[in-house]
C-alpha cells in the first residue's frame, strides 16, 4: 500500500526539492506528534502563527460553537456577520485610535496585496519604496516588494515604480518623496534573520513619511501578537502606521489575514470604482471566532508579561563556539552561524531529537527561534539543551 509521505511527493505540489516530511499525526500546546506518538518541540510556531501553541481549549471551543451556527454566506463586505464584527471590534480595542478600519482577506500575501493597492488609489501616486532582504508574500505584487532578486528574476515582469532601501539605514530615507505612494516594511525584519532597527530611525521614517505624504505601511504579519514581548512590535518605538498588516498568529492556527488603516483611507476603496479590494472567504466566521479567541487568550492569560524574560533565557543558554551571534527581540530570535551545512546538519540532529527549528528565506546561515509563548523555563532549558548537543555534534564531526 503506498504511504501517506509517497503520496504527498506524488499527488501534493512540492516548493522544494527537499521538504520536510515530518509526518504530523497531532499536534497540542508546544507539541508536534507523529504517528508513532514522538513528540516534537516546535520552536518555529508554524512560522509565528501558533503564538498560543497548538488548539488552544478556547479556541476550539469558538470554532466548535461557531460550526453550529454557519460557515461560509457570501463574499465580504456585503452581510453582516458577527463573528468578522466582534473580531474586529476587538482588534480596533487595541490599537491605536488611528486604526480603526480592518478589512479582513485570508492571507498575510492578500494583506500586502490589498495595502499596496489602497496606498496608490489613496496617494493617487505608483512609487513603492521597500527594503532590500524584505519579505512580505508571494503572489505577484507582494513578490514586487520582496528584497531577493534570486526569487523574482524568473517571475519578472513585476509591479513597476519599486525601489528598495537599506533597512535601519537613515541616509537612504531621503529616497521617500513627493511621488512615493507608500514605503512597506517589516516592524521587525523577519526573514532576514530577524534585524530590529533603532527607535531613532524608526522615529525618523515615521517623520519622514508625514512629511511627504506618504504612507506607511508596517508589515507585522510575523512580529505581531506578542512575539516581540508587545502586542504590535510597532508599539516598541511609539510610532504608529497608516496601514498595518496582520496574518499568521491573527487567526489562531486557522487562516486569516487582514490590512487596517484609518477609516478615511480605507473609505477610497467602497467607490469610484466599487470593489477597490474583493475577497470571497476574507474574514471567514470560523477563522474570527478562532481570532478572536485567541487575541482573548494572549490578552486574558497576560502572555506577553514574561516574553522578554524567556527571550533572555534562550540568549543566556545558547553559548557555543559556532554560535556567532544572537539576533531578535522577545521570542522572535535567530542563531547566526557560519554556512548553511550547519544550520542544515543542526536542523536534523535537533529534529531527530525531537526538537522542530528551521532557517530564513532570506539568511540561510541562520537558524529561527520562534516558539509559542506559552513556552516554559524548562522547556527552553531542554530546547536549547538539545540545540547545544546538535552543535557539539557537528562540530566533533567537522574535526574529524
Amino acid at each position: 500500500m503506498i504511504s501517506h509521505k509517497e503520496l504527498f511527493l506524488l499527488n501534493n505540489a512540492q516548493t522544494s526539492t527537499s521538504p520536510n516530511m515530518l509526518e504530523v499525526e497531532r499536534a497540542e500546546g508546544m507539541y508536534l506528534y507523529d504517528k508513532g506518538g514522538k513528540a516534537y518541540m516546535d520552536l518555529v510556531s508554524g512560522f509565528a502563527v501558533s503564538n498560543i501553541g497548538h488548539r488552544h481549549p478556547k479556541v476550539l471551543d469558538a470554532i466548535r460553537a461557531q460550526l453550529d451556527k454557519y460557515l461560509h454566506l457570501t463574499v465580504y463586505g456585503e452581510f453582516v456577520q458577527s463573528p468578522m464584527v466582534l473580531f474586529a471590534q476587538k482588534l480596533i480595542s487595541v490599537l491605536p485610535e488611528q486604526l480603526n478600519n480592518v478589512y479582513f482577506v485570508n492571507s498575510g500575501a492578500e494583506a500586502t496585496e490589498g495595502a499596496l493597492k489602497l496606498a496608490k488609489r489613496y496617494t493617487g501616486r505608483s512609487g513603492i519604496i521597500s527594503c532590500h532582504h524584505a519579505y512580505h508574500g508571494s503572489t505577484h505584487g507582494a513578490l514586487s516588494v520582496m528584497g531577493n532578486e534570486d526569487f523574482k528574476q524568473k517571475y519578472r515582469p513585476l509591479l513597476p515604480d519599486v525601489s528598495f532601501m537599506t533597512f535601519g539605514n537613515e541616509e537612504d530615507l531621503s529616497m521617500i518623496g513627493t511621488s512615493t505612494a507608500c514605503v512597506i516594511m517589516e516592524t521587525v525584519q523577519g526573514e532576514a534573520g530577524i534585524r530590529v532597527a533603532s527607535a531613532e530611525y524608526m522615529e525618523k521614517l515615521r517623520a519622514r513619511c508625514t512629511a511627504t505624504g506618504t504612507l506607511l505601511i508596517l508589515d507585522e504579519i510575523q512580529a505581531a501578537f506578542g512575539r516581540t514581548g508587545k502586542l504590535f512590535a510597532f508599539e516598541h518605538y511609539g510610532i504608529v502606521p497608516d496601514i498595518l498588516l496582520l496574518a499568521k498568529a491573527l487567526g489562531g492556527g486557522m487562516p486569516v489575514g487582514a490590512f487596517i488603516a484609518g477609516r478615511e483611507v480605507m473609505g477610497v476603496l467602497k467607490e469610484n470604482p466599487i470593489l477597490g479590494h474583493i475577497t470571497t472567504f476574507g474574514g471567514h466566521p470560523v477563522s474570527s471566532v478562532a481570532g478572536l479567541a485567541s487575541l482573548k487568550v494572549i490578552l486574558e492569560e497576560e502572555l506577553l508579561n514574561d516574553v522578554a524574560a524567556k527571550g533572555r533565557l534562550f540568549r543566556s543558554l545558547l553559548v557555543h563556539p559556532l554560535i556567532r551571534e544572537i539576533r531578535g527581540i522577545g521570542l522572535m530570535m535567530c542563531i547566526q552561524l557560519d554556512s548553511f551545512d550547519q544550520v542544515e546538519r543542526v536542523s536534523k540532529l535537533c529534529a531527530a531529537d525531537g526538537v522542530v527549528i528551521d532557517w530564513f528565506l532570506h539568511c540561510e546561515t541562520a537558524l529561527r527561534i520562534a516558539p509559542p509563548l506559552i513556552i516554559t523555563e524548562e522547556e527552553i532549558r531542554k530546547a536549547c539543551a538539545v540545540i547545544l548537543k546538535a552543535l557539539d555534534i557537528y562540530q566533533q564531526d567537522a574535526a574529524l
